[in-house]
């Protein structure tokens, strides 16, 4: 046992004796943190603007602070990208985190003094929670790889741009610096496909400990690593692979595929970082739960996601959630971002302490006929039967079908799977089933023959690794919508559809 890995566990057990101060106190947490973003943000342009002299409770915020995504807080942000201090948040950032939207086009999001040690505090705090859960520390005394963006910065009236992943390469601790690769060099690599051959070239004979990043962009450089030592799984690649985090996307529709290049079981941490803020991450191996950091300079409030789009939606702070019901995520950050809806959806699991599941996105989903399918149930229904059918999916995506040639309208699916059911119609009908029976309209809606049952359509190898070569987006944090309300993704497709 190395130095380091004898270091990090009683480093681990201060860590969680830290964590479990406010783990324990989460709404005591979340009502500090309020009031202190609140009063260091006073005297800003939007402090003044919406009375945060006179906020001194929840119900006085809700009041005064407004729900708003990122077009609605835009002239608030050009102002921050022009160079002008003060106006979310004392000073100027650090950073802007760079991010491409689907509707906002690149998005500027802040890193301060304040919220950028966060994100860096709970990667590594999600490390020293498995340590001294499992007592496991070897890793540490090997090599490590952070699949990411590049960490080469531009810049704007002073303030530094990039890729959030790029930005907090440029932060990883010194006690860590000599175990990580890729090397800088590599790294700034733009181009996706090159940048993981030369992962590649460089980690084959490393001994690799643990691996990180997003999952599809770690199965292509896995299929890479295996393709150059001919064959082989990555157990035989790298003998001491022991942890795998990742985040960013569901994990189960990649897992059986992973699992079976790797050759053997790997113990996994889930997170959930996002450019606006470091929100959770999973802290047992006994249970999935992600446990939400109430103590990290985020303020967090939860819209129920069937209400969402109500005027007057109820916002609710941590205390008022229920277990097991949908929300819209609303953020107010220690970077400036006030009453800002990011997006997703979750799930609470547990209230004691406070975990949660992330089940979506408040945008992807399927209702053109009224069911609202959302992301949760699509993959839950198509890993149930792929589980039970030994097929195994690569990606996949749903799009609605209004106006077919022929007959009722119905949900097309299109899937790229690694290894095909051997009966396509069965396991549609399968999926449709199943479907069914996680949600209620869906349901209705195929009784009451307003729609077909589903269809799919299945995709050739690399279909959407092409696709999304093709868009500009391959490799880094860029994510396939696993759903859509509108045809331009599923047209996308047609032409890699076997």
């Amino acid at each position: 046992m190395g130095l380091k890995s004898i270091l990090s566990k009683p480093f681990a057990a201060f860590a969680v004796w830290r964590i479990n101060r406010w783990k324990n106190n989460a709404v005591a947490a979340q009502q500090k943190t309020m009031l202190k973003i609140v009063r260091m943000a006073g005297q800003t342009s939007f402090g003044v603007n919406h009375q945060f002299n006179e906020i001194k409770n929840y119900q006085d915020f809700k009041k005064r602070v407004p729900i708003a995504d990122y077009e609605e807080l835009k002239p608030y942000i050009e102002r921050v990208v022009a160079g002008e201090p003060d106006v979310f948040w004392p000073g100027k950032p650090l950073y802007f985190a760079k991010t491409s939207g689907t509707t906002s086009g690149v998005k500027y999001i802040p890193l301060t003094k304040e919220s950028l040690p966060e994100h860096i505090k709970a990667a590594r705090n999600a490390i020293l929670t498995y340590i001294n859960e499992t007592g496991k520390a070897n890793f540490v005394n090997g090599k490590m790889i952070f699949l990411q963006g590049s960490p080469t910065l531009t810049e704007k009236n002073g303030i530094n741009i990039g890729r959030l992943s790029g930005i907090v390469a440029h932060h990883v601790p010194a006690y860590l610096q000599k175990n990580r690769l890729p090397s800088y060099e590599t790294n700034c690599i733009e181009d996706w496909e090159q940048k993981v051959d030369a992962i590649v070239e460089e980690t084959i004979y490393e001994n690799m400990t643990l691996i990180s990043g997003i999952p599809p962009w770690v199965q292509m450089y896995f299929d890479k690593l295996s393709e150059k030592a001919g064959g082989k799984r990555i157990a035989d690649i790298f003998r001491n692979f022991s942890l795998f985090i990742y985040g960013g996307v569901n994990f189960e529709p990649y897992r059986a595929k992973l699992e079976e290049i790797v050759g053997k079981k790997i113990d996994s941490i889930e997170t959930y970082p996002a450019s606006e803020g470091f929100i959770a991450y999973q802290d047992s191996q006994k249970d999935k739960g992600l446990l939400l950091l109430v103590d990290a300079g985020m303020f967090y409030e939860f819209i129920p996601a069937d209400k969402y789009y109500e005027e007057n939606a109820p916002r609710l702070m941590l205390a008022d959630v229920e277990l097991d019901k949908n929300y819209a995520l609303i953020l107010n950050t220690n970077a400036g971002l006030w009453g800002y809806s990011i997006g997703d959806t979750v799930k609470f699991v547990s209230k004691n302490p406070y975990k949660i599941v992330v089940t979506g996105r408040i945008k992807h989903f399927i209702s053109a006929f009224g069911e609202h399918v959302i992301g949760e149930e699509v993959e839950q229904a198509l890993m149930k039967v792929a589980n039970d059918e030994a097929a195994k999916i690569t990606e996949f995506t749903v799009a609605p079908k209004v106006n077919p040639i022929a007959g009722l309208p119905f949900h097309e699916w299109f899937i790229e799977f690694s290894v095909a059911p051997n009966d396509l119609k069965n396991f549609a009908e399968k999926v449709d089933k199943a479907l069914q029976q996680k949600n209620s309209y869906y349901f209705d809606l195929i009784e009451g023959r307003i729609l077909q049952p589903l269809k799919i359509r299945t995709l050739q190898k690399d279909a959407f690794v092409n696709y999304m070569k093709s868009e500009g987006k391959l490799g880094g944090q860029n994510k396939v919508p696993r759903l859509s309300n509108d045809r331009k993704l599923a047209e996308a497709l047609e032409e890699y559809v076997e």
